[in-house]
């Protein structure tokens, strides 16, 4: 397995640490003040087996194993209670998640979007969604006359899938946002 020194490590990479196989979402280099002191890596990385999130300290001389992770093709298909269905559009099997597996992503998921589907050892543990989706606004308060595209206030709203943002005051019912999966910040109208 190649490995990768915490001197590296970058967002989006993958790690294997005690074990756990790790997608990095933030990096941060920290140096001490404190003479002789190595400087430290802040990483906030997700584990891809049960989706939490957690915050790790590394020394930079610290190595890693890179995990074996396959990007595939997928769709999502519908919902069932807590189960979420996909289709892998290469093996052309269907496969499925838990919510509590997919943590935040379940509420950017739409039937028929499609995504990649991160397979370790052969098994789907996780998603790796497209930077921006497009869903519509479910519940909001009305729009106010005269708010500007470029105005900069914002009103909440909750999308169909259940996420809640801050929307632009212009936006009603049924616009469609386009949504960073990111973040979770409004981008503006699709």
């Amino acid at each position: 397995m190649p490995q990768i020194s915490a001197n590296d490590l970058e967002k989006k990479l993958y790690l294997e640490v005690d074990g756990q196989p790790y997608f990095v979402l933030d990096v941060k280099f920290a140096t001490p003040s404190a003479r002789g002191a190595s400087t430290m890596v802040k990483a906030k990385v997700r584990n891809l087996l049960n989706g939490a999130v957690q915050d790790k300290t590394f020394k930079t001389s610290e190595k890693f194993e890179v995990p074996d992770v396959e990007k595939v093709p997928a769709v999502f298909q519908y919902v069932q209670g807590t189960t979420y269905h996909f289709m892998d559009n290469v093996a052309y099997e269907e496969f499925m998640l838990t919510a509590e597996k997919l943590g935040e992503q379940k509420f950017y998921l739409k039937e028929n979007q499609e995504m990649l589907a991160l397979k370790l050892n052969g098994v789907v543990v996780s998603l790796e969604l497209p930077v921006y989706v497009e869903l519509a606004i479910a519940e909001t308060d009305p729009s106010i006359k005269g708010a500007s595209i470029s105005g900069r206030s914002t009103k909440k709203a909750k999308l169909e899938t259940g996420l809640e943002v801050q929307a632009p005051l212009y936006a009603e019912i049924g616009t469609i946002m386009r949504v960073n999966t990111e973040t979770g910040e409004v981008s503006g109208r699709a």
